[in-house]
């Protein structure tokens, strides 16, 4: 915090006054109660998906994952076509 107990810069504080004469915000506080806001949601968010990864490699420790190379998404892409294109021929084979 500066000496004088403002915690923003010059700048910060234009961008402000800025916001409140175009009617955007209405105080100052406006301001500090929106930038909270948007802290708590990126620090939710954060802790989604820091859970997330816990939960993955959690997973992996189990041997639940999947080995990805080359090879097998080769083999994935191959099944997703062929599915892919069985599904088409009963469509068209399908009457309507």
């Amino acid at each position: 915090m500066k000496s004088d107990g403002s915690a923003t810069r010059p700048d910060q504080k234009e961008f402000v006054r800025q916001a409140i004469e175009s009617g955007r915000l209405r105080r100052e506080q406006d301001a500090v109660e929106e930038a909270l806001s948007l802290w708590e949601e990126r620090d939710r968010t954060r802790a989604e998906i820091l859970a997330a990864v816990d939960e993955a490699e959690a997973s992996l420790a189990r041997g639940e994952g999947r080995l990805i190379t080359q090879e097998s998404m080769r083999k994935l892409a191959g099944e997703v076509k062929r599915r892919g294109r069985a599904r088409l021929a009963d469509e068209q084979q399908t009457p309507r």
